[in-house]
């Protein structure tokens, strides 16, 4: 019989610690697991050539910042992978790949090659090379159109416009990249510490410092939880599906004919 009165009072609110702690244990386990557990174990399975991703985008950093270095170099890159917001759009898209491994010049360059790798490798280990590479582009590409939508609103609009002087700001780097992979991984992996990490960090970018990256940078969190949900939609099965298979019942097994058993 369940406690009543008194009795019940003092049993609920020593469970709900209990019962707060257990949820809470899962959930980090389940996090552990999805972010950290499999893709080491995918890791041990295929070996140093599924972390392809995070070092070439690791080396490709390094590079262009290397020679980025001398004026030569300086103008190699700019026209490579230069982009800004005055620039007429198809050649901002035609240098948008390249702007992903550019790093940013006001931005150390050492000190984010860690969360580069580890977003790459990670989300190839989970993910996929061929959609770690798609969500990497979608979030940079609309960060960089979300600013030309800034620039072209001008001054005003509660905030969101930016004025003209934003268009010769250079865009370029693969923070946007991060943000959207490591959103993405959260969210299609149910990850409410990671996704609070890289949204909360983001959205104290934008207070703290307001400038066209941090702008960015939202819109790849954005982009990114758009394309997370829109992926598990894709994958659920539609519930009229689910209902008619109910109603159906199992496949019924033809029997086996005398000659399928000789």
């Amino acid at each position: 019989m369940p406690p009543t009165g008194q009795e019940g009072r003092r049993a609920r609110p020593r469970g709900l610690p209990r019962r707060a702690a257990r949820f809470v244990g899962r959930t980090l386990w389940n996090e552990f697991r999805g972010i950290v557990a499999d893709p080491v174990v995918r890791l041990l399975r295929r070996g140093p050539g599924a972390l392809l991703l995070g070092c070439v985008a690791c080396v490709g950093v390094i590079f262009f910042h290397a020679i980025a270095q001398y004026p030569v170099g300086a103008t190699v890159v700019r026209v490579l992978g230069g982009v800004q917001g005055d620039l007429p759009l198809w050649l901002a898209l035609l240098r948008t790949p390249v702007s992903l491994y550019v790093p940013a010049l006001d931005l150390p360059v050492w000190a984010g090659l860690t969360s580069l790798f580890l977003a790459f490798a990670l989300a190839e280990l989970a993910l996929g090379r061929a959609r770690t590479l798609a969500v990497a582009y979608a979030t940079t590409l609309a960060g960089t159109l979300a600013a030309r939508v800034m620039i072209a609103l001008g001054p005003g609009w509660w905030g969101l416009g930016l004025p003209p002087e934003a268009g010769r700001v250079l865009d370029t780097g693969p923070s946007a990249a991060v943000v959207g992979l490591f959103t993405y991984m959260a969210v299609t992996r149910r990850a409410p510490v990671l996704f609070t990490l890289t949204g909360g960090s983001m959205v104290w970018e934008s207070i703290a410092v307001p400038n066209l990256a941090g702008r960015e940078h939202l819109v790849a969190v954005g982009a990114a939880i758009v394309l997370a949900v829109a992926h598990g939609r894709l994958r659920r099965p539609p519930i009229r599906d689910l209902r008619r298979a109910r109603e159906c019942g199992p496949v019924p097994v033809p029997p086996a004919r005398a000659s399928d058993t000789e």
